[in-house]
């Protein structure tokens, strides 16, 4: 599912439900960060990196302990960058080498309405506009958590470039339809701060790409090189 939201050189590892994927176990440096964590959450967080795992060698790169850095930001090997993401009974993990990407942002969320309060919180006016809009012609999707997500993504995509926060409202996001298929198409993310600078350009506009399918709403965010034309396509 991850995998249809990125670009072709991205490699991406999910696993759905409540399998465990090959070599779900954590290293030491890594288990010490989550020995006092209820048994739900280090599940989580040992198979979302037996996914990385996973992807790193799909990459040619041997597997190596993932440690959180600044914010919590996972820290990847020298030459690659990612991102990865789990919800109850779902995790997954995209990554790339940086000489491909400058940055990336994938999110999951369970497709379900937010909680009372939380999307005026983090939305703008425009954006809730364009919810009821979406609402309307497309009523069996939850576009207050799809734009959730979508929020997350670019987050992600962004502190790897800047080290710095970046609140829900400071992204002015435009979901759009794949004509063909109501349940996907592309996301446009207008950054109301400066953006990052990626080879001396700078970056005021993240694309990326949504889906809803199997109980889940799963986004993503691709930042390319200066030079480089966007990697995201198709109508909308």
């Amino acid at each position: 599912m991850i995998e249809e939201l990125l670009p072709d050189s991205v490699v991406a590892v999910e696993v759905h439900g409540h399998d465990e994927p090959d070599k779900a176990t954590l290293y030491p440096e890594e288990a010490a960060l989550v020995a006092l964590a209820v048994p739900k959450r280090r599940r989580e967080f040992a198979v979302v990196r037996a996914c990385a795992r996973r992807a790193m060698e799909k990459l040619g790169v041997p597997p190596q302990p993932i440690l959180p850095g600044e914010r919590g930001a996972p820290r990847w090997p020298a030459g690659l960058t990612g991102s990865m993401t789990h919800c109850d009974g779902y995790g997954a993990a995209a990554l790339v080498r940086a000489a491909d990407l400058a940055s990336l942002g994938i999110d999951a969320e369970p497709h379900g309405p937010l909680p009372e309060g939380v999307l005026e919180s983090v939305s703008l006016p425009g954006e809730r506009v364009r919810l009821r809009e979406l609402a309307e012609a497309h009523p069996a999707v939850h576009w207050d958590r799809l734009l959730f997500s979508a929020k997350e993504s670019v987050y992600k995509a962004w502190f790897p470039l800047t080290g710095k926060w970046l609140e829900f409202t400071e992204a002015d996001i435009h979901i759009l339809v794949d004509l063909g298929q109501p349940g996907g198409g592309i996301l446009r993310a207008e950054l109301l701060v400066p953006g990052p600078l990626v080879g001396g350009e700078r970056r005021g506009v993240f694309e990326g790409r949504w889906t809803v399918r199997a109980g889940l709403v799963a986004t993503s965010m691709t930042v390319p090189h200066a030079g480089t034309h966007g990697t995201v396509s198709g109508p909308a």
